[in-house]
């Protein structure tokens, strides 16, 4: 289960943070008591069943059809206050194709990040440039108010709750400026720029409980944040980000997972494709929920395979530290190395079997003496060079799936993760 990314929660006992962001306790034992629960339910073997099967803005009406992208002229065309541009298709993104009849897929694997604000720890570049390094896209899901200032807080009217109020820190001046940086350079080296909300309401009076009405509320007010950081911040002297917000953005991930049922239901008249806010599923291709695709975290093997956990870091440090952001030190090595383990695991398990996507959904947090980042430094090396590897963006990973057949994508669900079948019986 998540929680949460790169944001201070406000709390009585607030965890070490070293210019971050704080979780209180009681905020991620609420998120592990929902984890236990998948844990629990994971206890068995790794088979796995079989599945079941522009961006207009709309209120209560049909689900709108996105806007077509106008012919690109090759200049600069500037939106709105200037926050934002349009600079033609972006660059260096997969230009997905059917399988060959006969052919493995490729061994996607997805990188994803919860808030994407480049704090004074710079761990939004650190891995933008690794994935810059290793050929790789990730996707990254901005949090909204990460680009509206502190003093302007009243203009968030989150579902709710009042004026202003978040469970999260808005970011500095300073931060808001570095992370317009990442966001421009993110999109320009072919990563993916997603949603992750804007307050991180988890639990009771959070997107759990919110309406379908709510939930588009707090999508439009994302798009405000975000397309009008220049009336906001008063900045002038940085450029328009070189991406359109309402075209870019196609899918998100919920706080704390929280919602999804009646976020599927308002997502779908702002054209978005996908949805990643799904608590966990075991290693099988996706499917899609009411038309939009589903890509949950996943069960991973824990500790050897003595039971599966969610393919998340606040997973692993609710099992190595029981929920203490800062355990015993002695152990870090012990758990970085399990940490490695686990998703490798998983990775070699479709990888030499399915080829089912592998989604790898994390945090920029320290905890644990920073393990579960230095543990993805690691699994990013051994997994996106690997033969047959593409480690794309949720983005990428959407379009790939809606040019196959459907009846290959159905015969490549009903496969075991572990399974290696002949591939011509399943690609026809």
């Amino acid at each position: 289960m998540t929680k949460k990314n790169g944001h201070r929660r406000r709390s009585a006992r607030p965890t070490r943070t070293n210019n971050r962001r704080n979780i209180t306790l009681a905020a991620l034992l609420a998120v592990a008591s929902v984890t236990v629960t998948f844990l629990a339910v994971a206890r068995h073997d790794d088979t796995a069943p079989t599945a079941s099967a522009g961006t207009e803005r709309k209120d209560d009406k049909a689900a709108a059809k996105p806007t077509a992208t106008p012919k690109w002229d090759g200049r600069t065309q500037v939106i709105g206050d200037g926050s934002t541009s349009y600079t033609g298709p972006q660059k260096g993104s997969l230009k997905p194709k059917p399988l060959k009849p006969g052919e493995k897929p490729p061994q996607f694997v997805v990188f994803s990040w919860d808030g994407a604000l480049e704090g004074s720890d710079h761990l939004f570049s650190h891995y933008r440039e690794l994935a810059e390094e290793y050929n790789a896209h990730m996707t990254f899901f901005l949090t909204g108010i990460y680009l509206l200032p502190k003093n302007k807080k009243d203009l968030y009217h989150p579902p709710q709750h009042e004026a202003g109020d978040a469970a999260i820190d808005y970011a500095t001046d300073e931060h808001i400026r570095t992370t317009l940086e990442q966001l421009r350079q993110a999109y320009n080296d072919g990563n993916e720029i997603g949603t992750h909300f804007n307050g991180h309401f988890c639990g009771a009076k959070g997107g759990g409980d919110w309406s379908v009405d709510e939930w588009k509320s707090e999508i439009d007010q994302f798009y405000s944040f975000v397309e009008n950081w220049k009336t906001n911040t008063g900045y002038k002297d940085i450029p328009a980000l070189p991406f359109d917000f309402e075209k870019e953005v196609t899918g998100g991930r919920a706080p704390c997972l929280e919602g999804q049922p009646n976020l599927l239901k308002a997502m779908k008249g702002y054209g978005w494709r996908y949805d990643a806010s799904s608590p966990g599923d075991f290693q099988i291709w996706p499917v899609k929920k009411k038309g939009i695709w589903d890509f949950p975290l996943q069960m991973l093997p824990y500790e050897g395979g003595k039971y599966q956990g969610l393919s998340m870091d606040f997973n692993f440090l609710y099992n190595q530290s029981a929920g203490e952001t800062q355990g015993d030190a002695s152990k870090y090595a012990e758990w970085e190395e399990m940490t490695v383990d686990s998703y490798m695991a998983g990775f070699d398990r479709v990888y030499y079997g399915s080829r089912a996507p592998l989604f790898v959904g994390n945090h920029f947090e320290d905890w644990n003496g920073s393990i579960y980042m230095k543990a993805i430094d690691q699994v990013v090396k051994n997994v996106c060079t690997k033969k047959g590897v593409q480690c794309v963006s949720f983005k990428e990973l959407a379009d790939w799936l809606d040019v196959q057949k459907p009846e290959t994508l159905e015969r490549l669900r009903s496969l075991d993760p572990a399974q290696s079948p002949d591939w011509s019986t399943v690609v026809k």
